[in-house]
């Protein structure tokens, strides 16, 4: 089913409080506030012998308000009895604080009347509780039960599994722990409730092995505590034990509950099994069993990880349609399926939706709009959010970060990380795996290296996904020895490590120990996957491996079993290309299985440009021109190949033809770190404030290569101009001036490293190799495919790129 032909049910709120049960209600409390005080009044006076802590002077009106909830007309009458000088007793603040509980609304009037009461008594004291408990206010909750405690007050087994909540929604162990010693010494521990939720608490902790201790001593065992243990197999990934737990259940004479399911099916969708998943909901409803709101959120998390994000929008649909309100976890589960879909219209839709039932101000849904919104492209959008955030939390910090990365931000997001750290929010392992793709784009290798020292700090280099994240980003630094070490420090390496640290020396050109690498992956029984061949085929054409190459696109799929996708079938377009067999990539590309796109054909465009086949060149042209318009690359590859040849009228007309469709081209850039700071250059750039110093030290440089035997190769200026001039624009590219920044503000014998947005220029390739030598440094230059290391004369991509 296409995504847009998808409708969802009108986005409206089911009003489920009609007009007429409101005449009904208001007809059946048609009492005023002032008779409602005067009974208070009265019974004040018919019992003024009694202590105010114990008079039974509550209005059964007023108990009724209370009980349904209505905090705002309770707090009035509540107000109009003080100002009358009517003393309270504990009935009518245990109704009012049970109201607040209630209604999941404790105000701020609430907590005054609570904390003006001299006398509190357990049960106040857990109605206090129970309401900042029902408001998900799990700090407030453990900050009263430490002041009922200094009080004197000893909770009970009504105390316990709330605070015992707020622990495991914090995921403090802890004082989860401390409460649990509690609990022991009060002798409740086996209280059904009780023993219930210490196994919750210690399941949401990730200690499992203390809540099956208690689990098995328990001598009663209800369907809340197997509940409990199941869904805790189920989400730390034992779904072994979670079905044994399951039988056992059924064994004892319990029924499984909708609860119990929901964790089989939440269990099934944790492991990959999805067709189990569905087939053990479609048995669950042909058994009679109505699927809840729990059912429903557990099925569409379940489809979204499966990528099935069609189904899992078709099943929200159902939610409605069986009239069920979606929650705050049912929202943020459906908006991570919008931001894959990348439909921004039905993001939009939901976000409506979402302000209608009020949950645009839970941070859980507002972290996920946020995300929501920056993975489709509206990052200005998602920094609105973010901004009028009243209440963020890391994760919400995690969102704009990983957004602006996600949207190629990068100054952005180094901002952000220092902002998130200056407004006393710490970083967790997933805000550092989400920064360090931004220092890998800019090759920030100081900062990456910062980074690095606070992951190891914190004691997340133990995290196989910050682990994976540091070895791209020292790959991509040019510190590959660094990314080596990473990789060899991680104790379980998935085919992720593999993939980075495989990637890693193939962009830097050391093919051979790439297949080195992938044979080590295989030996240790780790199964490689489509992106691990991508990396061996990337790492073969840039050394030139044509026939390891072609050897590793059979292994794929004849041993492995992977469908080559559109991106294999370019590796092997380059790999051919770059060796110079462009008859035989042609032939290729027409024999695909699948449709080539535009990125194959401008491989075998850019293979032209290298061996400066002309006849050819134009004829990919044309293909790719009926894919892509707007790249402005394959225009500059088709202008370089007529400039190459000095056919300056076709190169001429290239250039009008981008002009008359509005196709603009990045600008080269090199940029440099040297003290924290970036400092980047465009051709004949003269805004830097060095800008005179770096211009003299470029002259000296190009007389004593010259006078070395640098001979400027003029082919790759791209204008009709005299040669004389052609060689002054050579002089000024951004790599030449990013090299010599480097050599006048760095210490002589130590490397230089510069990145560029761009493919390097042949000459400045040439001219860095004798700079190198002259200079005695090591020159790194990252461009937009690969890594060239120049020492003593020689890059170390032998001049096969």
């Amino acid at each position: 089913m296409a995504t847009s032909a998808i409708m969802l049910v009108p986005l409206s709120i089911p009003c489920t409080y009609t007009q007429n049960q409101r005449s009904c209600h208001d007809r059946r409390v048609s009492r005023s506030r002032a008779a409602i005080v005067n009974e208070f009044s009265q019974k004040h006076k018919e019992n003024s012998q009694w202590e105010y802590t114990n008079f039974p002077s509550i209005s059964a009106d007023f108990k009724r308000i209370c009980l349904e909830g209505r905090v705002k007309e309770a707090m009035d009458i509540f107000s109009d009895r003080n100002r009358q000088g009517i003393p309270a007793d504990y009935d009518t603040y245990a109704a009012l604080l049970q109201a607040c509980a209630t209604a999941k609304a404790l105000t701020e009037d609430a907590r005054q009347v609570f904390d003006k009461i001299s006398k509190r008594n357990l049960f106040l004291w857990n109605a206090v509780i129970r309401g900042y408990a029902n408001q998900g206010m799990h700090k407030e909750v453990l900050e009263l039960y430490t002041q009922m405690q200094l009080a004197g007050m000893k909770p009970n087994k009504f105390t316990f599994p709330l605070v015992l909540k707020a622990c495991a929604s914090i995921a403090d162990l802890q004082q989860g722990r401390e409460i649990h010693e509690c609990i022991r010494k009060s002798g409740v521990e086996l209280d059904p409730f009780v023993s219930s939720a210490i196994i919750a608490m210690y399941v949401k902790c990730g200690c499992l092995l203390c809540a099956r201790q208690l689990f098995d001593r328990m001598t009663q065992r209800d369907v809340v505590s197997w509940n409990a243990m199941i869904a805790g197999y189920a989400q730390n990934g034992n779904f072994d034990e979670t079905l044994k737990l399951f039988d056992e259940m059924q064994m004892a004479g319990l029924k499984p509950s909708v609860i119990t399911r929901n964790a089989i099916i939440a269990g099934y969708s944790y492991n990959g099994q999805f067709d189990k998943a569905l087939e053990f909901f479609r048995q669950m409803q042909q058994a009679g069993g109505k699927p809840n709101l729990e059912t429903w959120n557990a099925m569409i998390t379940c489809y979204a990880q499966n990528g099935c994000c069609v189904d899992a929008l078709k099943v929200f649909q159902q939610l409605q349609l069986a009239g069920l309100k979606p929650d705050s976890f049912t929202f943020a589960s459906i908006l991570p399926v919008i931001a894959n879909l990348n439909v921004l219209q039905h993001g939009k839709q939901f976000h409506s939706y979402i302000i209608k039932t009020g949950f645009h101000s839970d941070v859980f849904v507002a972290n996920a709009l946020l995300d929501m919104y920056a993975k489709c492209g509206s990052i200005t959008i998602a920094q609105q959010m973010f901004d009028k955030m009243s209440q963020r939390d890391v994760v919400t910090w995690n969102a704009i970060i990983a957004g602006y990365a996600q949207n190629g931000r990068y100054d952005e997001t180094l901002k952000f990380f220092i902002r998130m750290q200056l407004e006393g929010v710490k970083p967790d392992s997933f805000t550092v795996a989400s920064f360090l793709p931004a220092c890998s784009h800019i090759a920030a290798l100081q900062q990456g290296k910062e980074i690095h020292g606070f992951i190891v700090r914190n004691g997340f280099d133990s995290n196989v996904f910050v682990a994976n994240a540091l070895v791209d980003m020292y790959s991509k630094c040019g510190s590959l020895r660094d990314a080596h070490y990473v990789f060899d420090c991680i104790p379980k390496k998935t085919v992720v490590s593999w993939n980075a640290i495989i990637a890693g020396y193939g962009m830097h050109g050391y093919g051979e120990d790439a297949l080195r690498l992938l044979f080590q992956l295989e030996q240790e029984a780790v199964k490689p996957n489509d992106v691990t061949f991508i990396a061996v085929l990337t790492a073969c054409s840039h050394a030139g491996l044509v026939d390891e190459g072609w050897e590793q696109f059979d292994r794929m799929s004849q041993i492995h079993g992977i469908i080559p996708r559109v991106e294999h079938y370019t590796c092997i377009v380059d790999l051919l290309g770059r060796a110079g067999h462009l008859d035989e990539a042609n032939i290729f590309i027409e024999k695909m299985p699948v449709e080539p796109d535009a990125g194959v054909w401008g491989t075998l465009l850019g293979a032209c440009r290298i061996h400066r086949n002309i006849e050819l060149g134009e004829r990919v042209a044309g293909h790719i021109f009926e894919l892509d318009t707007k790249d402005a690359g394959y225009y500059v590859l088709l202008s370089n190949i007529y400039a190459a040849a000095s056919r300056w009228a076709e190169a001429a007309k290239v250039r009008t033809m981008m002009t008359d469709r509005g196709v603009k081209k990045m600008p080269g850039c090199s940029w440099i770190e040297l003290k924290h700071k970036i400092h980047a250059f465009l051709m004949g750039d003269q805004c830097h404030p060095q800008s005179e110093k770096i211009y003299s030290a470029l002259d000296v440089l190009i007389k004593q290569i010259k006078t070395a035997g640098y001979v400027p190769d003029t082919s790759f200026v791209l204008y009709h101009v005299e040669e004389q001039e052609k060689q002054h624009m050579l002089y000024s590219h951004s790599e030449k001036l990013a090299i010599a920044f480097g050599l006048i503000n760095t210490c002589p014998g130590s490397p230089i490293q510069i990145t560029k947005n761009l493919r390097v220029c042949g000459d400045c390739h040439t001219a860095a190799k004798f700079i190198s030598n002259i200079a005695r440094r090591e020159i790194i230059v990252r461009d937009l495919y690969r890594f060239h290391h120049f020492k003593d004369g020689l890059c170390s991509c032998k001049d096969y790129w």
